[in-house]
C-alpha cells in the first residue's frame, strides 16, 4: 500500500501540473492568461480576460485535478496522512506545474477539489465562506485566503482526523497568496466587478 500511495501521490503532482487556464485558453485563441491580469492561471483570472463560460470550464477542470487523486486514493483504502500527501502535491503541481515551465497558479479550485473528499457538509462550508467574503468585499483573493484559514477549524468539528493534512493545505495556499495579502494590506488588490460579455 505504501508504493500504491507514492505512486498516486507521483500522479497527482502531474495531474496538478496540467494547467487547465492555459490549455483552455489556448484552444479558445485567448492570451495565455499568466502574461494578462493578474497573471494566474486560474479561473478568476481567466473571467477577467474572457467570460463565465470559460472561467467555469476552468474551475471545474481544476476542481477535478485535485479531486480525482484524492476520491481514488480514498477508494482504494489509502490511509489518511497519505491521502494528505496527495492532496498536497496535486496543489503543488497546480503551483508549479512541470510541463508549464513551473508557472503555475494559487491553486484553489484543485485544494477545493482534493478536500471535498471529506464530505459535503465541508464542501458546503467552504463554498458558503467564499461566497460571504467574496460578496461582501468583491476580492476573490481575500474570500480564498478567509476560507482556506477557516478550514482546519471546519475540519476540526466535521473530521478530526484530516486537521493535519487540511492545516498543511491551508498554509501552502495561504503563503502563495502572500502577495495578495500584502497588496491587500496597502490597498492595492484589485476586486472582482461584472463585465459586459460575460454571460
Amino acid at each position: 500500500m505504501v508504493w500504491i500511495s507514492i505512486g498516486i501521490i507521483i500522479l497527482a503532482y502531474l495531474l496538478g501540473s496540467i494547467s487547465s487556464a492555459v490549455l483552455i485558453c489556448r484552444l479558445r485563441g485567448l492570451p495565455d492568461p499568466r502574461t494578462q491580469g493578474s497573471q494566474n492561471p486560474g479561473a478568476t483570472n481567466v473571467l477577467r480576460i474572457s467570460n463565465k463560460a470559460t472561467a467555469g470550464a476552468v474551475l471545474f477542470l481544476d476542481m477535478l485535478k485535485g479531486a480525482v487523486p484524492v476520491y481514488g486514493g480514498f477508494l482504494l483504502g489509502v490511509e489518511p496522512n497519505y491521502l494528505g500527501l496527495i492532496a498536497i502535491a496535486a496543489c503543488l503541481g497546480h503551483m508549479y506545474p512541470i510541463f508549464f515551465s513551473f508557472k503555475g497558479g494559487k491553486a484553489v479550485a484543485t485544494a477545493f477539489g482534493a478536500l471535498s473528499a471529506i464530505g459535503w457538509t465541508f464542501s458546503l462550508a467552504l463554498i458558503m465562506t467564499w461566497l460571504v467574503v467574496f460578496k461582501t468585499t468583491k476580492y476573490s483573493s481575500l474570500a480564498a485566503i478567509v476560507t482556506v484559514s477557516l478550514a482546519p477549524l471546519y475540519t476540526f468539528f466535521l473530521k478530526p482526523l484530516y486537521v493535519q493534512q487540511v492545516t498543511m493545505l491551508s498554509v501552502l495556499i495561504i503563503f502563495r497568496h502572500r502577495e495578495n495579502l500584502m497588496r491587500l494590506w496597502q490597498g492595492e488588490e484589485g476586486k472582482m466587478t461584472s463585465k459586459p460579455g460575460n454571460k
